[in-house]
């Protein structure tokens, strides 16, 4: 028997090893860590005051990050406060109506009217009796009769001031003054939103990714100060072949392993897209179907984002 060289059985054992090492696993595919960032700005202008924060740093909710210079904000809320205050004064003066030494003057002259009216009265009965005896004459009577009706007159007139002066003002005026009061609280409340608006804090849990000006550089009004990226914007993009798309579904589990990751992370798919792509691009045919792939999206917990990072290459495994 004839034996084979040891080249010609080695050669097709390293092939077929070489082809069972390079078999890769159909439910994983290659991927990559994306962040959607969020650049919190200022709708206002002004000078950097202050930068509470550092790029790298991981901050909590409500935490400040920026504060730009606000002289001209404080003073005009200031402004705005003093001209509400004075507004809610006049309204309150309107409502209460005249003060009380003002209502205690009415008082007295109709206290003074009322014991004229009484004299007269005295007066113009003594006067009738008189003239019904033919002691004075009917000139007289009548000077009598009309001190009584005027003094009478009086007496009404300073009761109806006493009932005004304890009255609020009239309704128009306590509604243009009502008005006024609304009108100075809404300046107060631009004034107060403009005012806050130099001061920036964290919208929520988050890295920040960077910082782009320094303290005394003038900012712009929506210049983006600080750049965020809270845990809950870290997801994985992957591309699926066509074959597949249609057993993937939001909600299916898959694992993401990084290269330096302590361990392999557990995601969640968020988003399948329903729109094909090339790549590479190629005319359209039955024979170029294998090429279609669908875009696919998928969030870790807020707990496991952090050891991802945007940019990094990772390789997912459906579940």
């Amino acid at each position: 028997m004839s034996r084979l060289p040891y080249a010609a059985i080695a050669f097709p054992l390293c092939v077929a090893l070489l082809a069972g090492c390079s078999r890769q696993d159909p439910n994983a595919f290659q991927g990559y860590v994306e962040g959607e960032f969020v650049y919190l700005s200022s709708s206002q202008s002004g000078e950097l005051t202050q930068l509470a924060v550092a790029r790298g740093q991981t901050v909590q909710a409500d935490t400040p990050l920026f504060e730009l210079e606000s002289v001209d904000e404080t003073a005009a809320l200031r402004q705005a406060q003093q001209q509400l205050a004075t507004a809610r004064a006049q309204l309150a003066d309107i409502e209460t109506g005249k003060r009380t030494p003002e209502v205690n003057v009415v008082r007295a002259q109709l206290a003074e009217a009322v014991a004229n009216a009484r004299k007269a009265s005295l007066q113009l009965t003594r006067d009738q009796a008189q003239f019904a005896a033919g002691g004075i004459p009917k000139a007289q009577l009548d000077d009598s009769r009309a001190n009584a009706d005027a003094t009478s007159a009086q007496v009404r007139e300073l009761t109806n001031q006493v009932e005004v002066a304890r009255l609020p003002g009239r309704s128009q005026q306590l509604a243009a003054q009502s008005a006024q009061v609304a009108a100075a609280q809404a300046v107060v409340t631009q004034a107060q939103w403009k005012l806050d608006q130099k001061r920036v804090a964290a919208p929520a849990q988050g890295l920040v990714y960077d910082t782009l000006y320094r303290v005394g550089e003038w900012v712009k009004a929506g210049s983006p100060v600080v750049e965020m990226l809270p845990p809950q914007n870290v997801k994985v993009r992957l591309f699926v072949p066509e074959a597949i798309v249609g057993r993937i579904a939001a909600g299916q589990s898959l694992t993401v392993h990084c290269d330096g990751c302590a361990r392999d992370v557990p995601a969640k798919i968020t988003y399948v897209s329903n729109k094909a792509e090339y790549t590479p691009p190629v005319i359209y045919s039955n024979e170029s179907r294998s090429k279609l792939v669908f875009m696919v999206e998928a969030h870790p917990s807020i707990a496991d984002a952090p050891s991802l990072h945007p940019g990094q290459p990772v390789t997912v495994t459906l579940q």
